[in-house]
């Protein structure tokens, strides 16, 4: 068997770590990247007899230090690829270390598709599940809720194959790590639910903040996918409405697609930040100028390339998930907050839904769902609005993004998730030294 492979600084000291917003960074005294289970294996038992602890880590596009460590880093990227693809089952077996952009152009070559995804397709299959990674939809979930069967590597090195058709152990574990934080150990394989590939046609129009609020339960109601985003200091909305379609394909013209997602959405968006950060005074202005300058557009296209957009402007973001029946409450409330304080916002907020799952950890745990995130771009001081933005959400009872800026703590979170000691009690029986620890996952799921 080989040996995992360490990565190393120009002086033979493992690389520091840094997450995609470099508000994270760690100093692990190994950096690993297996190329087998079997490699994966020897380094958790490895870890273990050298008193280290161990934390995988993807692209680093979460918020928060929930994979940071100062033992041994794993990179899984080595271990990528589709592993199976089972038709008759509508299932996809793919590595823990493939890129959600791999994944979904190598499903589309196939003619399958996953049916519902985040904004980005960054991170990897792992993080992002992991974490809690989601998009919108009435009826489909988040992408951890579309998991059929996962592989684990457990704090003793043992290698759990994990559904809701194997043993005992294998079906609870199978039920809280789909969502896990990384707390329960580390996942090295998942198996999605897909489907034949599909088309969607996306509605794009701009909307007034009072219209939108008002009729948001009747837009989640029309649409399979509804979402929208908030311009600070304006009364100015976009909202995104996704839908099923027999087609034919239209995607955007070169031209509108390079406008909208290059120029507007990265290029300018960047400038545009950039002089906010340098003239906050200015965002107010820039807000009403940008929020007028949306125009309505309509698009046909497969799912990725519909659910999914470039992001290139780097940022900060916090986001929680509420109660969908208190998400209007809520943002009337934040936008209150904005237009009577002196904060300058130069992000949208954008609110998206999800309807309730069995997923122990996941933020739409056995309710309907909504959420709303806030940004700040990168190197701008957020605290003051996040901090704000935060007694808002959790006074709805809001619970916050594993992967997103949050203070919140095991107390708080132990109220806010009803099978939370569940989720706890499992971690104490697989993990009962804390091998897959940090700072992090302690102030969350206790000691």
């Amino acid at each position: 068997m080989g040996t995992a492979t360490a990565g190393k600084s120009g002086r033979g000291t493992p690389a520091a770590w840094r997450n995609w917003a470099g508000n994270v960074t760690a100093a692990p005294a190994r950096v690993v990247t297996p190329t087998s289970v079997g490699e994966l294996q020897d380094v958790v038992r490895r870890a273990a007899e050298d008193g280290l602890r161990v934390k995988a880590v993807g692209t680093g596009h979460s918020f928060t230090a929930a994979a940071a460590t100062d033992g041994v880093l794993v990179r899984p990227q080595a271990l990528s690829g589709i592993q199976a693809i089972d038709r008759e089952a509508g299932t996809v077996t793919v590595a823990a270390g493939t890129v959600l952009k791999d994944l979904n152009l190598a499903l589309a070559r196939e003619g399958l598709s996953l049916t519902n995804m985040g904004d980005i397709m960054e991170q990897t299959v792992s993080g992002a599940t992991s974490t809690g990674t989601h998009g919108t939809g009435r009826d489909s979930a988040s992408i951890a809720a579309q998991i059929r069967a996962l592989d684990l590597v457990t704090a003793d090195g043992r290698l759990l194959n994990c559904s809701e058709k194997g043993t005992a152990e294998e079906r609870e574990v199978f039920a809280a790590a789909r969502l896990g934080i990384g707390a329960l150990g580390i996942v090295t394989a998942l198996t999605f639910a897909v489907e034949p590939l599909f088309l969607l046609t996306a509605r794009e129009e701009p909307m007034a903040f009072d219209r939108v609020t008002a009729e948001f339960d009747e837009h989640v109601a029309e649409n399979e996918h509804f979402e929208f985003y908030w311009f600070p200091h304006t009364g100015n909305c976009n909202t995104k409405r996704n839908n099923r379609s027999q087609g034919p394909a239209a995607p955007p013209g070169a031209v509108s697609s390079w406008v909208e997602d290059e120029l507007l959405s990265n290029g300018v968006f960047q400038a545009v930040n950039s002089l906010g950060r340098a003239v906050p005074a200015a965002i107010p202005a820039i807000a009403r100028v940008a929020s007028r300058a949306l125009s309505a557009r309509t698009y046909t296209d497969i799912p990725y390339k519909v659910f999914t957009s470039p992001r290139r402007v780097r940022f900060v973001e916090m986001e929680y998930a509420l109660p969908r029946e208190r998400v209007v409450e809520a943002l009337r409330e934040l936008k209150r907050l904005v237009d009577g304080s002196q904060l300058r916002i130069s992000f949208p907020v954008e609110v998206r839904t999800a309807p309730a799952d069995d997923i122990p950890l996941s933020t739409a745990s056995g309710r309907e769902t909504a959420y709303i995130a806030v940004h700040m771009y990168k190197g701008t001081p957020f605290q003051a609005y996040f901090t704000a933005a935060e007694r808002i959400f959790t006074a709805h009872g809001g619970r916050p993004h594993w992967g997103k800026v949050h203070t919140r703590d095991a107390e708080y979170l132990a109220g806010a998730y009803p099978r939370f000691g569940e989720f706890t009690a499992l971690r104490d029986r697989l993990d009962p030294d804390r091998l897959f620890g940090n700072d992090y996952l302690r102030r969350v799921l206790g000691a």
